[in-house]
Protein backbone atom coordinates (compact mmCIF):
# COMPACT_ATOMS: atom_id res chain seq x y z
CA UNK A 1 0.00 0.00 0.00
CA UNK A 2 1.15 3.25 -0.96
CA UNK A 3 0.77 6.58 1.19
CA UNK A 4 -1.54 9.18 0.67
CA UNK A 5 -0.48 12.78 -1.04
CA UNK A 6 -2.86 14.10 1.49
CA UNK A 7 -1.65 15.63 5.17
CA UNK A 8 -4.06 15.65 7.94
CA UNK A 9 -4.12 17.74 10.93
CA UNK A 10 -3.33 16.14 14.09
CA UNK A 11 -6.19 14.23 15.43
CA UNK A 12 -5.66 16.54 18.57
CA UNK A 13 -6.48 19.73 16.73
CA UNK A 14 -10.27 18.88 16.00
CA UNK A 15 -12.44 21.79 17.15
CA UNK A 16 -15.03 21.25 19.61
CA UNK A 17 -17.33 18.84 17.63
CA UNK A 18 -14.53 17.14 17.04
CA UNK A 19 -13.80 17.65 13.06
CA UNK A 20 -10.07 17.82 11.85
CA UNK A 21 -10.57 18.88 8.44
CA UNK A 22 -12.76 18.96 5.26
CA UNK A 23 -11.95 17.79 1.97
CA UNK A 24 -9.08 15.23 1.06
CA UNK A 25 -10.46 12.30 -1.08
CA UNK A 26 -11.82 8.14 -0.22
CA UNK A 27 -8.97 6.62 -2.03
CA UNK A 28 -7.76 3.78 0.02
CA UNK A 29 -4.61 5.28 0.72
CA UNK A 30 -6.42 7.96 2.05
CA UNK A 31 -8.46 6.27 4.33
CA UNK A 32 -6.02 3.77 5.69
CA UNK A 33 -3.67 6.70 6.80
CA UNK A 34 -6.52 8.24 8.28
CA UNK A 35 -7.51 5.56 10.64
CA UNK A 36 -4.11 4.64 11.15
CA UNK A 37 -3.95 8.41 12.56
CA UNK A 38 -6.67 8.54 14.49
CA UNK A 39 -9.46 10.06 11.94
CA UNK A 40 -12.82 8.65 9.94
CA UNK A 41 -14.50 10.06 7.44
CA UNK A 42 -18.24 11.29 7.27
CA UNK A 43 -19.92 13.46 5.24
CA UNK A 44 -21.05 16.47 7.28
CA UNK A 45 -24.32 15.79 5.56
CA UNK A 46 -25.73 13.45 3.04
CA UNK A 47 -24.24 14.13 -0.46
CA UNK A 48 -22.18 16.66 1.07
CA UNK A 49 -18.23 17.04 1.65
CA UNK A 50 -16.60 14.68 3.82
CA UNK A 51 -15.36 15.83 7.10
CA UNK A 52 -12.53 13.63 9.43
CA UNK A 53 -13.29 13.36 13.17
CA UNK A 54 -11.76 13.18 15.60
CA UNK A 55 -14.33 12.98 18.74
CA UNK A 56 -13.14 13.32 22.33
CA UNK A 57 -13.84 11.19 24.05
CA UNK A 58 -14.12 8.03 21.57
CA UNK A 59 -16.22 5.04 22.06
CA UNK A 60 -14.30 1.60 22.55
CA UNK A 61 -15.74 -1.83 22.89
CA UNK A 62 -13.37 -3.57 25.54
CA UNK A 63 -13.17 -6.92 23.36
CA UNK A 64 -12.76 -8.85 27.48
CA UNK A 65 -15.75 -6.66 28.29
CA UNK A 66 -18.40 -7.04 25.89
CA UNK A 67 -22.01 -7.79 27.24
CA UNK A 68 -24.11 -10.66 25.89
CA UNK A 69 -27.21 -10.65 28.46
CA UNK A 70 -29.69 -14.02 28.59
CA UNK A 71 -32.06 -12.77 26.38
CA UNK A 72 -29.26 -12.00 23.05
CA UNK A 73 -28.01 -15.29 23.78
CA UNK A 74 -31.62 -16.93 22.98
CA UNK A 75 -32.10 -14.61 20.61
CA UNK A 76 -28.25 -15.53 18.59
CA UNK A 77 -29.23 -19.00 18.39
CA UNK A 78 -32.13 -18.14 16.01
CA UNK A 79 -29.59 -16.67 13.60
CA UNK A 80 -26.98 -17.86 10.87
CA UNK A 81 -23.56 -15.86 10.55
CA UNK A 82 -20.93 -15.42 8.09
CA UNK A 83 -18.32 -13.63 7.36
CA UNK A 84 -17.14 -11.56 4.38
CA UNK A 85 -19.58 -13.10 2.61
CA UNK A 86 -22.07 -10.28 1.42
CA UNK A 87 -20.03 -7.04 2.28
CA UNK A 88 -21.80 -5.00 -0.19
CA UNK A 89 -25.27 -5.80 1.22
CA UNK A 90 -24.11 -4.74 4.64
CA UNK A 91 -23.27 -1.42 3.34
CA UNK A 92 -26.46 -1.33 1.24
CA UNK A 93 -28.76 -2.07 4.29
CA UNK A 94 -26.47 0.16 6.38
CA UNK A 95 -26.81 2.93 4.44
CA UNK A 96 -31.00 2.68 3.96
CA UNK A 97 -32.27 6.42 3.12
CA UNK A 98 -35.47 5.70 5.45
CA UNK A 99 -32.80 5.39 8.60
CA UNK A 100 -32.63 8.41 10.95
CA UNK A 101 -29.21 9.89 11.05
CA UNK A 102 -28.22 8.23 7.61
CA UNK A 103 -24.78 9.49 6.04
CA UNK A 104 -23.72 6.51 4.42
CA UNK A 105 -23.96 7.59 0.78
CA UNK A 106 -22.88 6.49 -2.75
CA UNK A 107 -18.93 7.90 -2.57
CA UNK A 108 -18.52 6.04 1.28
CA UNK A 109 -20.35 3.12 -0.77
CA UNK A 110 -17.99 2.93 -2.77
CA UNK A 111 -15.15 3.58 -1.20
CA UNK A 112 -15.19 0.88 1.27
CA UNK A 113 -15.85 -1.14 -1.11
CA UNK A 114 -12.91 -1.04 -2.53
CA UNK A 115 -11.46 -1.23 0.66
CA UNK A 116 -13.34 -4.82 1.04
CA UNK A 117 -11.84 -6.13 -2.52
CA UNK A 118 -8.15 -5.20 -1.42
CA UNK A 119 -8.66 -7.10 1.98
CA UNK A 120 -9.15 -4.51 4.60
CA UNK A 121 -12.44 -3.78 5.19
CA UNK A 122 -14.61 -6.32 6.45
CA UNK A 123 -18.55 -7.03 7.08
CA UNK A 124 -20.41 -9.69 9.39
CA UNK A 125 -23.43 -11.23 7.93
CA UNK A 126 -26.74 -12.20 10.05
CA UNK A 127 -29.36 -14.59 8.58
CA UNK A 128 -32.76 -16.40 9.72
CA UNK A 129 -33.85 -19.63 8.83
CA UNK A 130 -35.43 -18.17 5.30
CA UNK A 131 -31.68 -17.61 4.24
CA UNK A 132 -32.95 -12.94 4.62
CA UNK A 133 -29.92 -10.92 5.60
CA UNK A 134 -31.85 -9.48 8.63
CA UNK A 135 -28.71 -7.84 10.49
CA UNK A 136 -24.79 -6.83 9.53
CA UNK A 137 -22.10 -4.53 10.79
CA UNK A 138 -18.92 -3.55 8.58
CA UNK A 139 -15.59 -1.91 9.15
CA UNK A 140 -12.06 -1.40 8.57
CA UNK A 141 -9.11 -3.80 10.25
CA UNK A 142 -5.64 -2.69 10.11
CA UNK A 143 -3.32 -5.14 12.32
CA UNK A 144 -4.59 -4.78 15.48
CA UNK A 145 -7.33 -2.37 15.38
CA UNK A 146 -10.52 -2.47 14.15
CA UNK A 147 -13.20 0.22 13.16
CA UNK A 148 -16.39 -0.50 13.54
CA UNK A 149 -18.32 1.86 10.54
CA UNK A 150 -21.76 1.19 10.68
CA UNK A 151 -24.29 -2.10 11.25
CA UNK A 152 -28.59 -2.62 10.53
CA UNK A 153 -31.00 -4.71 12.03
CA UNK A 154 -34.41 -5.77 10.07
CA UNK A 155 -35.70 -8.58 12.76
CA UNK A 156 -34.65 -8.07 16.90
CA UNK A 157 -31.36 -8.12 18.15
CA UNK A 158 -29.94 -9.00 14.67
CA UNK A 159 -27.33 -5.92 15.05
CA UNK A 160 -26.57 -6.94 18.42
CA UNK A 161 -25.98 -10.78 17.10
CA UNK A 162 -23.67 -9.18 14.88
CA UNK A 163 -21.81 -6.98 16.72
CA UNK A 164 -21.30 -10.07 19.03
CA UNK A 165 -20.22 -12.21 16.29
CA UNK A 166 -17.97 -9.97 15.31
CA UNK A 167 -15.91 -9.11 18.48
CA UNK A 168 -15.44 -13.46 18.51
CA UNK A 169 -13.75 -13.11 15.36
CA UNK A 170 -12.10 -10.13 16.44
CA UNK A 171 -10.45 -11.93 19.57
CA UNK A 172 -9.29 -15.08 17.67
CA UNK A 173 -7.42 -12.69 15.75
CA UNK A 174 -5.55 -10.66 18.33
CA UNK A 175 -6.80 -7.39 17.68
CA UNK A 176 -6.44 -4.92 20.65
CA UNK A 177 -8.47 -2.28 20.30
CA UNK A 178 -12.28 -1.83 18.55
CA UNK A 179 -13.28 1.25 17.76
CA UNK A 180 -16.71 2.33 17.54
CA UNK A 181 -16.07 6.07 17.28
CA UNK A 182 -19.19 7.68 19.16
CA UNK A 183 -21.08 6.16 22.39
CA UNK A 184 -24.70 5.53 22.30
CA UNK A 185 -27.26 4.34 24.87
CA UNK A 186 -27.50 0.75 22.70
CA UNK A 187 -23.01 0.58 22.71
CA UNK A 188 -22.67 1.50 26.30
CA UNK A 189 -25.26 -1.15 27.70
CA UNK A 190 -23.29 -4.02 25.18
CA UNK A 191 -20.08 -2.92 27.24
CA UNK A 192 -18.95 0.27 25.27
CA UNK A 193 -16.75 2.95 27.16
CA UNK A 194 -15.46 6.35 26.72
CA UNK A 195 -11.89 6.86 26.12
CA UNK A 196 -9.91 10.23 25.91
CA UNK A 197 -8.95 11.18 22.55
CA UNK A 198 -4.67 11.19 24.41
CA UNK A 199 -5.67 7.84 25.69
CA UNK A 200 -7.02 6.15 22.20
CA UNK A 201 -4.16 7.86 20.26
CA UNK A 202 -1.74 6.12 21.97
CA UNK A 203 -3.68 2.38 21.94
CA UNK A 204 -4.27 3.14 18.60
CA UNK A 205 -0.54 3.86 18.04
CA UNK A 206 -0.08 0.15 19.64
CA UNK A 207 -2.62 -1.28 17.55
CA UNK A 208 -1.72 -0.55 14.17
CA UNK A 209 2.43 -1.45 14.41
CA UNK A 210 2.73 -5.14 12.78
CA UNK A 211 6.23 -5.96 13.55
CA UNK A 212 7.09 -9.25 11.71
CA UNK A 213 6.35 -11.28 14.81
CA UNK A 214 3.68 -9.87 16.12
CA UNK A 215 1.43 -9.57 12.98
CA UNK A 216 -2.69 -9.87 13.20
CA UNK A 217 -3.74 -14.00 12.50
CA UNK A 218 -6.28 -14.82 10.37
CA UNK A 219 -8.14 -17.88 11.74
CA UNK A 220 -7.93 -21.30 9.89
CA UNK A 221 -12.00 -21.34 8.97
CA UNK A 222 -11.89 -19.51 5.08
CA UNK A 223 -15.31 -17.87 6.51
CA UNK A 224 -12.88 -15.72 8.45
CA UNK A 225 -10.41 -14.58 6.01
CA UNK A 226 -10.13 -11.14 3.54
CA UNK A 227 -10.88 -11.49 -0.48
CA UNK A 228 -7.48 -11.81 -1.33
CA UNK A 229 -4.66 -14.04 -2.44
CA UNK A 230 -2.05 -12.75 -0.48
CA UNK A 231 -0.22 -13.13 2.24
CA UNK A 232 -2.86 -11.23 5.22
CA UNK A 233 -0.94 -8.44 7.53
CA UNK A 234 -3.99 -6.76 8.40
CA UNK A 235 -7.44 -8.30 9.16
Amino acid sequence: MTGTGWVFPPADSADENGVVGIGADLEPETLLAAYSRGLFPMPIEQDGPIAWWSPDPRAVIPLDGFHISRSLQRSMRRFHYSVNQAFDDVVVACADPNRPHGWIDDQIRDAYGRLHRMGWAHSVEVRNDDGDLVGGVYGVGINRFFAGESMFHTETDASKAALATLVNVLRELGVVLFDVQWMTPHLERLGATDMARSDYLRALENAVVSPEDDKSRVSEDPSLSPPSDEPIDHL
